[in-house]
This record gives structure tokens, sequence and C-alpha cells, in this order.
């Protein structure tokens, strides 16, 4: 079989949370699947590293596919034409975006609905694509797959699709990231942090992560600290909000953030075991890929009550209200000063982390498209 495959995330040294669910189910289920022929389809010049095995086929489809009006080119246009010109039969979307000018059976990954339930976090054409074509997307695919089962329950309750339609592929995890002994962790804080300890955040810098908050709760940490301790932040900006400037200008202690920019893997492991704990509170996620990154590297995790939080991190993180800079502030005070209390979410980090893997997210993804084949 022919299948097309939507690859535009696939950006050297820029994977985010999509980009490495994109390259670590492709990478395993073209491995395995010899039989079948994989047309990536990839809208800038590619790297050779994304050619995981001789049955991919790369294509490379300009323009550059980064504004909503190229969107609609790229995929109302131009993916129709690449479709019929490689004889697909099935055309696999991991990041969302597809065709309704088809007929080709379409198995489209949503892995949150965003946009539909915080509109305002989003630039304005971004979100009128978004929520104009995602709705009609969702309904046209033959199958879709998503990331928890919280986003599961939204696409059904949102967008009113059949639950028998949706299967749920958890996240995994990049293998990489491990523990470091006590002494690389001393190595690495003087590093970072000159040899103070500190609170991670990893992530991009968008509304929804609630950066702002986790500033606001940080300054109240500070109140108390009397070991000089920082916050780290890892991450790209994308669309830097008012609110998250306003409350990084207005912190007592704005000295003691660190700011990284995008860090790769290798650097990633090594803050995220020598930290404290990770800070992840954001207000609206579809998995939260940080979470496992966090267990593996076996440091303790801060992170919200809502969405699909809780239902990643089950018992073994500190839950926290999002809203609530007084909650997110106490959560850091208590990780803090109870050594013990660290110790036994790591702990239950390692037990949680054994059940998800990007083996099991391929193999679960490919009986998604498995299904969808035999619409053929």
């Amino acid at each position: 079989m022919n299948i097309v495959v939507n690859a535009q995330v696939l950006v050297k040294d820029q994977l985010d949370g999509i980009g490495w669910f994109t390259y670590e189910t492709l990478k395993r289920i073209t491995k395995i699947n010899p039989e079948h022929t994989f047309y990536f389809v990839f809208d800038r010049p590619y790297h050779k590293d994304f050619v995981f095995s001789d049955n991919v086929v790369p294509v490379v489809l300009y323009p550059h596919s980064r504004h909503p009006f190229l969107w609609f080119i790229r995929y109302e246009i131009l993916m129709p034409f690449v479709l019929r010109k490689y004889k697909a039969d099935l055309f696999l979307s991991p990041d969302g975006w597809m065709t309704l000018n088809t007929k080709v059976p379409v198995v489209q990954v949503i892995h949150d609905l965003n946009f539909e339930h915080y509109p305002g976090d989003i630039p304005f054409w971004t979100r009128k694509y978004y929520t104009t074509l995602f709705p009609r997307y969702a309904r046209r695919s033959a199958r879709i797959a998503t990331v928890s089962h919280y986003s599961k329950n939204d696409i059904v309750q949102t967008y009113d699709i059949s639950p028998d339609k949706i299967d749920v592929v958890f996240n995994g995890c990049n293998s990489e990231f491990k523990p470091l002994t006590n002494q690389q962790k001393i190595k690495i804080r003087e590093k970072y942090s000159e040899g103070a300890p500190y609170f991670l955040y990893v992530g991009a810098l968008i509304p929804r992560k609630n950066v702002g908050r986790l500033f606001q709760a940080f300054d109240i940490f500070k109140k108390q600290d009397n070991n000089n301790t920082k916050l780290l932040v890892a991450g790209h900006k994308m669309w830097l909000s008012n609110h998250i400037n306003e409350a990084f200008q207005n912190m007592q202690h704005k000295d003691d953030i660190v700011f990284l920019g995008r860090k790769n893997v290798d650097e990633l492991t090594q803050l995220y075991s020598a930290s404290l704990a990770l800070t992840y509170v954001s207000y609206f996620e579809g998995f939260g890929i940080p979470v496992l990154e966090a267990f593996n590297a076996e440091t303790a995790v801060i992170t919200s009550n809502c969405t699909s939080m809780p239902e990643v991190a089950d018992n073994a993180a500190l839950l926290v209200d999002p809203f609530s800079v007084e909650s997110i502030a106490d959560a850091m005070i208590r990780l803090k000063n109870d050594g013990t209390l660290r110790q036994k979410l790591i702990d239950k980090g390692k037990e949680r982390r054994k059940i998800f893997s990007w083996n099991n997210t391929a193999e679960k993804l490919w009986k998604c498209v498995e299904k969808a084949m035999t619409l053929l």
C-alpha cells in the first residue's frame, strides 16, 4: 500500500511534543512494515535522519506551512494533488492537519482541542483556521487517534464524534531521559544555577502553559527561601503573551529566573535530574510529555489537577490548581522543604513510567491505521 504521511513537524533540532510523537511512532511503524511504501511530505528541505528506512520516500511540498493562508493552499489545493500523484491508499496525519478535498481514507491524530476551550490564547487567523476546519476534519477522517482518554472524551463531546471512531494512543518518553549521579547533579547546578537548587519549567512560552502564574508563585515561594533557589525556564517563545511579560516584569525576584531557551535531549535530561522538581502547571494539556520525562529522569513533579495531567501523573505528582498562584507556591514550598516527600514522588514516578512507551504508542497507532484500511 501507498501511505502518504504529513511530515511537516519533522524539523531537525526543533521537535516539540507533537514532533516527538511523529518521530518516535513513524520510526517504528515504517521499519516494521516494509511491505508498505510511506511518502513523507515535508514543507522544507528534509534531514536524512527522518528517512527511517528504504520504504520511506521523502517529498518536499512548498510553501512552508507557517501561516493559516498557506495552510489552506497546502492542504486544500496542493495536498490532494500529492495524494493523486502517489496513488495514495491512505493519508496519515500525525499532527492533525488534513484535507477535505480527497476520497482517500485519512487517519488523523488530534492531540488536544485547546483552541476550542481557550481561543483567546491563540492568534486570530490561527484560531479561525483551527475552529473552522478541525471540526470538519474530525467528521471527515476515517479514524482518529488521540493521546489521552481526556482528549478522547473532549473530541466526542465537542465535535459530536462517535467514541468508536477514536483510539487512545498514549505518548511515550525518549529513552535518553535517565537519572544522574549526585556528583553529576552538582556539576549541572554549577553550570546552570550558580550551584543553587532550582525548580525547572520545560515547554514553550505560550499562554496555556501558565508561565505567568508560575512566575507569581515563585515570587511567593522566594519570600521564605533561604537557599537562593532558582527557577530555570527551558523552552522557546511562540505566542509570548502580555500576561507572561507583565508577570515577569512585576516580580521582586526576577533575577532568580534563568531563561535557557530551547535545549536538546541531552541537556534536558541533565536539567531534569538535577532539579528539585519539574513545575508543569499548564491549564490545558492533551497529555503533557514533560511529566513523563521527569519520571524517567527521576525528579519530583508538580503539575495541574485538570484536563489530562491527573490521568498521566496519577498519584506520582503533587497536583495543584493551575489558576491559584497560592496552590502552586504551596507545592513548591512543600517539595523544597520535604526531602522525604520528594523521594516518595520519585519512587511513584518510577512505577508510573512503566505503562508508557513509544513502542506501545507506535503499535496502537498502527492498529488505528489498520482499522482505517478495512474501509478500502
